[in-house]
């Protein structure tokens, strides 16, 4: 099963209230406490994927689990709040790497349980809905039951297509919650800067039909039009073969990939399949052989890190734009 696969169908709705009060312990409510004067911003409440959570401090203790959730936390030069990270789809960005260097890795994929409570975290923050898995003892209301607070990544709890505004959601509410509003604020205007220079180059140009290649054998998992993957194809000048299928990711039987006939195959490139191996696949397959992507053989590549709410949104947008369209200006 592929790492997204698992991801999608680990999800589970939340619909928790909890009221933070010291959040971790040392790093919520108990600061301000005896006269002292309260973090600017603070109580700071938030509302993130059905889980209502007021924090009287920003977290000092946080660990993250997924490369987007880390990512968004280093871009805004959170490395210090840190106390562990885990789970990497891609190398980090080189422009992180020097503070990610600095962090405690506790898992390779996903810390256990007691793991992850060992490094003492007062905030945890998911990128994918299995980072919470109740089988495991990470989900969140058992979390909170330990006083640690904690963030899911949106795109697997909005109702409906995730786009630029669901990653501005993101950014800003990671940076408010850690008392660094103005570093958000500046990180989601360079993200709309560069979206918007990418989408100005491509603008007039045809728009071929995108058939996103994730992983699959006896049927296709493609990315859906709910996720931020179906607005990347967009905003890059392409249109997703499956933006009517409503999640994020889901699986489609390959007769109706050969049935929409995509001019262009995306493969998301992560884990132990290559790229070329799933490039091999779909050109071995004869039932496929008459698809007009794969007949003209052409296919374009994304790192699975880039299609997917995070700060690489951007860099997607640029990438997928250029393989696209490469005659641009």
């Amino acid at each position: 099963m592929s790492r997204v696969r698992a991801a999608v169908r680990s999800f589970l709705p939340f619909a928790l209230v909890v009221p933070l009060a010291a959040c971790g312990g040392s790093a919520g409510a108990e600061r301000p406490a005896g006269g002292a004067q309260a973090a600017p911003g603070f109580p700071y409440t938030v509302t993130n994927c059905g889980v209502s959570s007021t924090y009287q401090a920003p977290p000092e203790r946080a660990v993250t689990m997924n490369q987007h959730a880390t990512e968004i936390m280093l871009a805004l030069g959170l490395q210090d709040r840190m106390a562990g990270t885990a789970y990497l789809d891609d190398s980090v960005l080189p422009a992180y790497r020097p503070a990610y260097d600095k962090i405690k890795v506790l898992a390779k994929e996903y810390p256990s349980k007691e793991v992850l409570l060992g490094a003492n975290p007062d905030f945890v923050y998911g990128g994918y809905a299995s980072a919470f898995d109740k089988g495991q003892g990470r989900d969140r209301e058992a979390l909170a039951k330990a006083g640690i607070g904690s963030r899911l990544s949106v795109e697997y709890c909005t109702q409906g297509p995730v786009g630029l505004e669901q990653l501005k959601t993101e950014i800003t509410e990671v940076a408010r919650t850690f008392g660094v509003p103005e570093r958000g604020e500046a990180l989601v205007r360079e993200e709309q800067r560069r979206v918007d220079a990418a989408t100005a180059r491509v603008k007039d140009r045809a728009r071929p039909s995108v058939f996103v290649y994730d992983s699959g054998e006896a049927s296709a998992f493609t990315s859906g039009g709910s996720g931020i993957g179906n607005e990347i194809v967009s905003l890059a000048g392409g249109t997703n073969v499956f933006g009517d299928l409503k999640d994020t990711f889901g699986d489609v039987p390959w007769e109706k990939v050969i049935e929409r006939a995509p001019e262009v195959v995306l493969i998301y490139d992560y884990g132990g399949t290559t790229v070329e191996a799933k490039k091999q696949r779909l050109l071995n397959d004869p039932a496929l052989a008459e698809v007009p992507a794969v007949k003209n053989r052409r296919f374009v590549v994304l790192p699975l890190s880039s299609a997917v709410l995070g700060v690489r949104v951007a860099d997607a947008v640029e990438s997928l734009g250029r393989q696209l369209h490469p005659d641009a200006p």
